[in-house]
């Protein structure tokens, strides 16, 4: 991505504005939480197809986040073949069965009781994408010397955000799942060693009995998690 020649700060005008008045502001803001609250995470799919220039669509969303010193530690593989998609399955519930066995821990197992989750992952067959998200360790210069990436859990989530909130703008539904370990990943899907797999996400349309755990609906208010100075 870079070469190590053209590395040097040369400034340009900011190329995009956005105009608004104070209440256009507020009507947009308050416009988009309306939106958010009504994404879900949701286990129950169809295999409905969902065309791949929406997923590189909501990718190329993902790309566009702020990341630390603009190295954009991260990589995407978009799975859809049925047969990737099993192995990833099959793998996955592997370590499921360890954790729910009692790797995870007594009091981590507890807390999942109110999402109903467990063992069986039908989601990662049966949702027609799947989207495994990794963390670059370093980065390469054209001359194949390496480089380091900074503040990568940090930059990896933030595009990790943006890509869920392109996801539901597109009227897409998805699920995080983070087996642990999960490096079972990199040899799946030919990733290299400087990759860290961080996150599934299983994307496409809830099915048409798709249910929510009710605990999903309780979000701390906002005096909770907001305080101004």
């Amino acid at each position: 991505m870079f070469a190590k020649e053209k590395l040097g700060f040369e400034p340009i005008p900011l190329p995009d504005r956005a105009e608004m008045s104070d209440d256009e502001r507020l009507a947009a803001s308050a416009a988009f939480l309306e939106k958010m609250r009504k994404r879900h995470s949701v286990r129950d799919f169809t295999d409905q197809p969902v065309d791949e220039a929406v997923i590189r669509n909501c990718i190329a969303t993902a790309g566009t986040a702020p990341s630390g010193a603009n190295h954009q530690p991260w990589h995407f593989v978009a799975v859809r073949d049925p047969a990737a998609k099993a192995e990833i399955r099959e793998a996955a519930e592997i370590e499921e069965e360890k954790f729910y066995a009692g790797g995870g821990g007594d009091e981590w197992i507890k807390a999942l009781e109110p999402l109903g989750t467990g063992v069986e992952k039908s989601h990662l067959t049966t949702a027609p994408w799947l989207i495994v998200i990794f963390a670059q360790r370093y980065g390469e210069f054209d001359d194949g010397t390496r480089y380091k990436n900074y503040y990568v859990p940090e930059s990896v989530g933030i595009a990790t955000g943006f890509l869920i909130a392109a996801l539901h703008d597109a009227g897409l539904v998805c699920l995080t799942h983070t087996p642990n370990p999960m490096r079972f990943l990199n040899g799946l899907l030919g990733r290299p060693e400087s990759e860290k797999p961080v996150m599934i996400l299983a994307v496409g349309h809830p099915s048409e009995d798709a249910t929510i755990p009710s605990v999903a609906k309780i979000k701390k208010p906002i005096d909770e998690i907001l305080t101004v100075k």
